[in-house]
């Protein structure tokens, strides 16, 4: 047996306790493992088994009845959370440039790179070896500790060239002391491999939305499709990156079961990148109301109560949303974001405007982490030099 808590408005307290049987069958593909559950878990610990491991056998009802909380509640739980396993004040900056735009042969609805659509977007060739070096030493410069790179097209077959080009790129940018992450589409076994073998700490391939809706919002390449290369990065040893979009269209039960997904990894992913659907002249989704705040809170802390230990990365949209917004994203659970005046095509906060906002924020840049499986490395002891001794002793006794 196990005892579970989980939030409820009705209860004075945010929280109600259950006691359901724990199993160990796989809750999805990528399959769950067992673990001690025979102690009950502490209000921080919700996420998290007696024994220290993650949980991964969350229900879509905990999910949704952790999404659908007061706003107030997810902010207090999300940040409490944060606390527990992350330096509140350590926000990494990531760049993300698109090494090849344009012209890709999917669908994708939200998409102004797609083919399918007349957008502002032209096609282009793979950049050269000094563009892409010199965007990433910039990229450095400017505080990024993760430089990453984004080709439009479905796959690399046939991309022979192209794909040693980029191994090539991942080699010079890991040798500058930076993460290094690509998102190239879907990958096979071997090409995952090589990848692990040139340095990539990273690979992102977002599941997008939910398996339902998912039909709704791309054709040319399957859900499965999808989990297949996450399953292939996994295995070659390879940090996974993966989140989704709000704003498509989808429904709040779309978004829980998006996020039931991935929680229900047996290994989380390293990094979860929570998007808001940036709408662009030409794509399907051109006229889609643009997501609120409360949106993006909501799905910022629910992410990081049930993925306790993964990066939760506040990215495309993010320049909509104001200096205060923004720091109730951070505040929930937040702690990564792209920075750079374009996110692949759209526009994005420069890096100016980021210094600006750590300095105002008291935010202190993450360092960069070389030893990741797919999850990352965990701070248990609040370490900011930010926070005085005494404010780190608070939080720690409100947390034990």
């Amino acid at each position: 047996m196990r005892i579970v808590r989980f939030f409820n408005p009705n209860n004075k307290n945010g929280l109600f306790t259950f006691i359901r049987p724990y199993s160990a069958t796989p809750v999805n593909r990528l399959a769950a493992v067992s673990h001690d559950t025979t102690k009950p878990l502490s209000v921080a610990d919700i996420s998290i088994y007696a024994d220290g491991h993650v949980r991964n056998d969350w229900t879509k009802q905990e999910i949704k009845s952790i999404y659908e909380s007061p706003i107030m509640s997810l902010l207090y739980y999300g940040a409490k959370i944060h606390r527990k396993y992350h330096d509140p004040l350590a926000v990494q900056q990531c760049t993300l440039l698109s090494i090849k735009t344009g012209g890709c042969s999917e669908d994708c609805a939200y998409c102004p790179q797609s083919s399918k659509y007349k957008t502002p977007v032209k096609a282009t060739k793979l950049l050269d070896s000094d563009d892409v070096l010199t965007a990433a030493r910039n990229a450095k410069k400017a505080g990024s500790t993760r430089f990453c790179m984004g080709a439009a097209w479905r796959d690399l077959n046939g991309r022979k060239s192209n794909f040693n080009k980029i191994l090539g790129y991942v080699k010079e940018i890991r040798a500058m002391d930076m993460e290094v992450c690509c998102t190239l589409g879907m990958l096979n076994e071997a090409q995952a491999k090589a990848l692990k073998d040139a340095g990539l700490t990273a690979y992102n391939h977002n599941l997008d939305t939910s398996r339902e809706f998912y039909s709704k919002i791309i054709t040319t390449r399957s859900y499965d499709e999808r989990l297949q290369t996450i399953s292939n990065v996994q295995d070659a040893g390879i940090s996974v990156c993966s989140g989704g979009i709000i704003g498509l269209g989808e429904t709040p039960e779309d978004r829980v079961n998006m996020l039931h997904t991935l929680a229900t990894f047996a290994l989380h992913p390293e990094s979860v990148p929570i998007n808001a659907l940036v709408q662009v002249e030409g794509t399907p989704l051109e006229k889609q109301e643009p997501v609120s705040i409360w949106e993006m809170i909501r799905m910022i802390a629910t992410a990081r109560i049930i993925m306790p230990k993964s990066m939760i990365r506040l990215s495309a949209g993010r320049i909509r949303f104001s200096l205060p917004e923004q720091a109730l994203c951070f505040h929930a659970g937040a702690n990564s974001i792209f920075t750079g005046d374009k996110l692949l095509t759209t526009d994005n906060n420069d890096f100016d405007s980021d210094q600006e906002m750590f300095k105002t924020l008291g935010l202190t840049p993450k360092a960069a982490n070389f030893n990741q499986g797919s999850s990352p490395t965990i701070n248990k002891t609040i370490e900011s030099s930010s926070l005085n001794n005494e404010v780190n002793k608070q939080y720690q006794n409100e947390l034990n």
